[in-house]
């Protein structure tokens, strides 16, 4: 992996947030392709918000993106352009937690940090035969203060990597490869014939159940989309929709919300819902058909866009509604 290869401190650090709820086969081109698109922290500092966010749509957690776009600008504008090797000033950066602060500094500036990631804490869990879980708040604790008892003074960001690749290689959740792990010998739950028992199973965050509609308004193969507000895909830019109440009525709730943008459309149910999914909200979104009527105003919030070559970040609704064979069995009246 090529952040594997390196101790500059922008791709390792780029890459500990990418990799934060992402799979590294998801990441990897990502990484490549954001690297390449702002290879210095300085370039990623005078990118506006849209490109950055282009760069990272369809990995999701746009936060994430977010939160390092401002992190560049403060190190550039506070700190030279060089990222701090101390953990406090670090640290504080947006963003940037106590495992970020721990995998970049020991990497890359050899400071004695702990890292405590979901694979560190399976790896501790079985080690020690301990029933504690990363995501619960007792159990976090007792593996954190576990972890900064181990990490050597010496080459800390070898040991913190060399932990984190096995959990994620050999010490997996299903069928840990025990017989090829290093420390077989010394792990008290392959001792006890209980591996599969630890850690035990987090609590899941209960799926929610929202309503959407959507409208698609189409003009010379261009397709108006909105700008997202507030805290979730903010930045990103989408078909204009609404969210629904449970018995609220989709065409009055949408001709209400293309009225509020100042926009004349005839709206027509396509008769097809699209099942969508952002992490723990499960979303049945009603599409809808609309055509503009009379000469289409320009708030900032709203933009023509070629879904092949959309300029502006995309949510991954708004790719799934404009794929080009979709979007043509879509079309209605």
């Amino acid at each position: 992996m090529p952040w594997r290869r390196t101790r500059e401190p922008y791709p390792v650090w780029l890459s500990e947030i990418m990799l934060q709820q992402t799979r590294v086969a998801t990441a990897r081109p990502y990484y490549d392709a954001f690297l390449a698109r702002f290879p210095t922290l300085a370039r990623l500092a005078r990118a506006t918000r849209t490109q950055v966010l282009a760069s990272w749509a369809g990995l999701g957690y746009y936060r994430r993106a977010r939160h390092l776009h401002a992190a560049a600008r403060a190190v550039v504008r506070d700190h030279g352009g060089r990222v701090p090797d101390d953990p406090r000033t670090f640290g504080a950066l947006p963003g940037v937690g106590r495992y970020t602060t721990a995998a970049v500094l020991s990497i890359c500036f050899d400071r004695p940090l702990a890292v405590l990631d979901g694979n560190v804490a399976r790896v501790l869990s079985r080690l020690y035969a301990i029933p504690a879980a990363v995501r619960d708040p007792r159990g976090s604790k007792v593996l954190w203060a576990l972890a900064e008892t181990l990490v050597p003074m010496r080459r800390p960001g070898d040991w913190n990597q060399a932990m984190m690749e096995l959990g994620a290689t050999i010490c997996t959740p299903r069928a840990p490869a025990c017989g090829r792990c290093p420390l077989r010998a010394h792990c008290r739950a392959h001792a006890l014939g209980r591996v599969a028992t630890f850690p035990p199973p987090g609590k899941r965050r209960a799926r929610e159940t929202l309503r959407r509609a959507v409208a698609l308004i189409e003009r010379r193969g261009r397709v108006l989309m909105a700008r997202r507000e507030g805290t979730l895909l903010a930045g990103l830019w989408e078909p204009p929709g609404v969210e629904l109440a449970d018995c609220e009525k989709a065409a009055r709730a949408l001709r209400a919300l293309v009225a509020s943008h100042g926009l004349r459309v005839r709206l027509v149910p396509s008769t097809q819902t699209v099942r969508h999914v952002i992490t723990h909200r499960a979303i049945s979104v009603e599409v809808w058909r609309g055509a503009l009527e009379g000469a289409a105003p320009r708030p900032k919030r709203l933009r023509w866009v070629d879904p092949e070559r959309p300029a502006v970040p995309l949510t991954a609704l708004a790719r799934k509604l404009t794929r080009p064979k979709t979007f043509e069995k879509k079309e209605g009246p």
